[in-house]
């Protein structure tokens, strides 16, 4: 066993006794609560950044800059066309 994994294993044990005392999982859930809450989430945007790509993405339809989907084209395969990793 490598040592990522012996930690992985030993990490899960710990979890296992925890798990069997009340307090100590509450106190162990609101932990995690509070370390997720501090990781930021690359897909969140602000309201303002939110409407400024709504307000580039109207000014590009009105340019004519669209892309259609194709006759009997699935909408992956539309993505796929334009360039993005689906």
């Amino acid at each position: 066993m490598d040592a990522a994994a012996n930690i992985e294993s030993s990490f899960l044990h710990d979890i296992q006794l925890v798990a069997q005392d009340a307090k100590l999982f509450a106190s162990l859930k609101n932990y995690v609560k509070k370390l997720l809450a501090k990781k930021k989430d690359e897909t969140l945007m602000t309201k303002e950044e939110f409407f400024a790509e709504v307000d580039e993405a109207l000014d590009q339809a009105k340019r004519g800059e669209v892309t259609r989907q194709l006759p009997g084209e699935s909408v992956t395969d539309m993505l796929r066309r334009t360039g993005y990793v689906v």
